[in-house]
């Protein structure tokens, strides 16, 4: 998972298992945009594989994310839950979220895709933390997260059932298969996957509403490769996700709005990519285009059922608020990359440039709300990974950003050194500048409960660019031997924020809340991340992470009319990490993981009969355990997993939940879910 940094042998490499949670040779790509050993790069990329979603048992890509420093998957809506990733403790806008290296998770996949992602599509997840917006632009200020999905490596095939029991009370379960298939000449090949799981309403407090909605999802896609002749290489990538969630009031058999309170949503989602990459020049130069597309359509309804005998009622049935919403992402450019070498140093020289579209309409006509706009990126790049020698690398590039929500060109810089002391020890020095354009962002397409209406987020006509200076210095320490391996890192980060963006309060209608997206001033992002790890023998496997950070304003930014503001930044924990040990031995796995939450403000709306003021509170903390144990057993050349294990087995769990359906939806906060038992099986066919 992590990146272990220091020049080692092949020989002590290849006594580790390619899926331990300790890989020392990782090859990866999203720091550079161009492949590279994780040991080289100037800046630190952690890896999840995909051994280690299967370890803590994540059924999507939500779950998956927990378990690196730096990283912390929220729940922000007590009805529908939708989630976003927070780095180094910025929100989910700061990061961008790259789907095989492309940036097509749009806007409104922000909001759900993260749980709509099963875990069976994923081969690895690549983790950036820090500027990255020489490469990628507008949003890689937080960090970058890198989803790479399945290829085909050989042929095989599996088939997996498990079946979960949230709380004693509801079911969710999911089947799922995978297969591929790869030509003798190993110049084509075709990976699928599919997955179907259905989750029951959880309704934690008695009140007949549920705090985990209903889900019914269908997920497919697949990845193939060609390789035509020896210097070249077409690689197709798709997926297609159905999903119905429904939370609120648990009703059945009758229309949405007669629910006295309720969220529904039919997402269908569609993204697709094509690779195309040349060698040349003796495969010193490659060319590389690339189209890739998303699209979102999405039906929803969000909405409170006046009091019977009130006007608004009679209203309320003849234009119920029903909405639609359709998001197109698209993504174009070509790369160029070439090497310089020259005796014991090279250098990769990466130019290019790429064209990133988004379409976003959200309407819900009868609440008056509309967005529809159309955002144009066109950003040039140039970028140079060099290896001065065997102790130093220094990377550094530029990229020009034309956008149209942006009067002038923005030009953001990036530096990374590395500098290797020796075998054990590294040092790594890194800038970047990053921004984030005036446009609709994931949560401004959220439509929350509060005070006994909707709340909804409108743009100032008067809003600018937001941009950040990121720093980072890390110290990377791993001492290797033929049987085991243990090392830490320590890696320091600060971020300046001009301009932030912050949410003001503006008012009320007769719907509900009005907020207005405005920039306020400066902010400064400030932490440390502590990484731990080792590996003994390849059967006991440990590692942990562990943050410290401050967020604040430099003025307070006031979240409710009456209440006064705050320089803290809300739902931002001060500390939080992560453990996870592993053992296996005779065909059998255990695993034990840990997940902890520091205390944290969040704002908390009057209006449910729980809540009779407006008010800014102190979370607890959760200290949130897992386990699982996991039997393979061999069938001739097949064999079967056979699994079971406890999530949260100590209930770690919000108990403060708002009542009834004027409930302030966004207080919420913790663990996503309540004590899980889950049992499964999987069959294994090469």
């Amino acid at each position: 998972m992590s990146s272990i940094s220091m020049a080692q042998s092949n020989d002590e490499i290849k006594n580790f298992n390619q899926d331990s949670l300790v890989n020392l040779d990782d090859i990866v790509v999203t720091g550079t945009k161009t492949p590279k050993r994780k040991i080289n790069s100037p800046v630190i990329i952690n890896v999840i594989n995909s051994n280690t979603i299967n370890n803590v048992q994540a059924c999507n890509l939500s779950e998956s994310l927990s378990f690196q420093s730096g990283l912390r998957v929220e729940t922000d809506c007590q009805t529908c839950n939708y989630t976003q990733l927070r780095i180094n403790g910025m929100s989910g806008g700061f990061s961008q979220i790259l789907i095989n290296g492309r940036p097509t998770f749009g806007p409104l996949m922000g909001l759900y895709a993260l749980e709509q992602f099963p875990s069976n599509m994923i081969d690895r997840i690549e983790i950036m933390k820090g500027g990255g917006s020489t490469l990628y632009g507008s949003s890689a200020i937080g960090g970058t997260v890198n989803i790479i999905t399945k290829t085909p490596k050989k042929s095989t095939s599996e088939i997996e059932f498990s079946n979960s029991i949230i709380a004693n009370r509801s079911n969710d379960y999911s089947l799922s298969a995978n297969s591929s298939v790869v030509s003798k000449s190993k110049k084509s090949g075709l990976s699928l996957f599919v997955n179907k799981r259905e989750r029951e309403y959880y309704d934690n407090n008695n009140d007949n509403y549920s705090e985990i909605p209903h889900l019914n999802n269908i997920s497919l896609g697949g990845n193939l490769f060609f390789i035509p002749t020896e210097n070249k290489k077409l690689d197709i990538n798709f997926s297609k996700i159905f999903e119905y969630r429904y939370g609120g009031e648990m009703i059945k058999n009758t229309p949405v709005h007669n629910a006295q309170q309720a969220e529904e949503r039919t997402h269908n989602i569609f993204t697709g990519n094509i690779d195309y990459e040349v060698y040349l020049n003796d495969f010193n130069s490659s060319l590389i285009s690339y189209f890739a597309y998303q699209r979102t359509d999405r039906e929803h309804y969000t909405g409170i059922l006046p009091e019977s005998d009130s006007d608004e009622y009679t209203n309320f049935l003849v234009n119920p608020p029903y909405g639609y919403s359709n998001v197109e992402t698209i993504n174009t450019g070509v790369q160029f990359n070439h090497i310089f070498k020259n005796l014991n140093s090279s250098n990769i020289l990466t130019m290019g440039f790429d064209l990133l579209y988004d379409k976003v309409f959200d309407e819900i006509s009868s609440y008056n709300y509309l967005i529809n706009q159309i955002s144009r990126d066109i950003g040039v790049f140039l970028q140079s990974d060099w290896e001065i020698n065997e102790r130093v690398s220094l990377l550094s590039g530029v990229r020009a950003d034309f956008h149209n929500y942006v009067d002038k060109t923005i030009f953001s810089p990036r530096v990374s050194m590395l500098y290797k002391y020796d075998e054990k020890l590294q040092f790594r020095l890194g800038f970047g500048t990053g921004f984030r354009a005036p446009q609709a962002l994931d949560t401004d397409l959220h439509i929350a409960f509060a005070g006994g209406g909707i709340s909804r987020i409108t743009i100032s006509e008067e809003l600018k660019k937001e941009k950040s200076n990121s720093y980072n210095l890390s110290l990377n320490f791993d001492e290797v031997h033929e049987n085991w391996i243990a090392g830490f890192t320590i890696d320091l980060f600060y971020n300046i924020l001009e301009n932030s963006f912050i949410l003001q309060p503006v008012g009320q209608d007769e719907f509900g809340e009005l907020f207005e997206k405005q920039n306020g001033d400066r902010a400064v992002i400030k932490g440390v991340n502590f990484e731990t790890r080792a590996n003994i023998n390849n059967q006991f496997q440990f590692e942990s992470g562990f943050t410290i950070q401050s967020s604040n304003y430099e003025n307070p930014v006031q979240y409710m009319s009456e209440i006064p503001g705050i320089k803290e930044f809300i739902r931002t924990p001060k500390d939080y990490g992560y453990a996870l040990v592993n053992y296996t031995k005779n065909n059998i796995s255990s695993t034990l993981n840990y997940v902890y939450t520091g205390s944290m403000k969040i704002p908390h709306f009057a209006g449910s009969i729980n809540q009779t003021v407006d008010e800014i509170k102190s979370s607890r903390s959760f200290h949130e355990l897992s386990a699982k144990i996991n039997q393979n057993i061999k069938v001739k050349e097949n064999s079967f997993d056979i699994y079971c294990g406890v999530k949260n087995i100590f209930n770690a769990y919000q108990n403060d939940f708002d009542i009834g359906k004027n409930r302030d939806s966004n207080y919420i906060y913790g663990p996503s879910q309540p004590r899980t038992i889950y049992i499964g099986i999987k069959y294994n066919l090469e």
